[in-house]
């Protein structure tokens, strides 16, 4: 089934609240002059999220990355899979433990893919 791609537009946040800090930086596809999301675009070896109010018992544990599971098949750009709006992100803290998953909103809605 085809999920929407999603472009620089799509807001991306954990479920505490932190925000993500990543841009696209892959040029050989836009959509609306907006780069699309790809798997590779979260791997920074710095922090993606910002702003997570996660604790545990009272220590926080804050959502840092996010890895991504179940990006497209077929659509690849500069040979990494784009991320699509049935994309899950599992957000992980800076011991890479998961911590829940990425809400994903305002993607666009015209351009789909597989």
């Amino acid at each position: 089934m085809a999920s929407y791609l999603l472009d620089a537009d799509t807001k991306i946040q954990c479920p505490h609240g932190g925000k993500v800090q990543v841009k696209p930086g892959r040029t050989a596809l836009t959509l609306a002059d907006k780069r699309v999301y790809v798997v590779n675009d979260f791997d920074a070896p710095s922090p993606v999220i910002s702003g997570c109010s996660f604790n545990i018992s009272g220590s926080p544990s804050p959502c840092s990355y996010i890895q991504w599971i179940g990006p497209a098949l077929r659509v690849k750009i500069d040979n990494y899979a784009a991320l699509l709006s049935t994309s899950v992100g599992l957000c992980l803290s800076a011991a890479r433990v998961p911590q829940g998953t990425a809400l994903v909103s305002g993607f666009q809605t015209k351009v789909q893919g597989t």
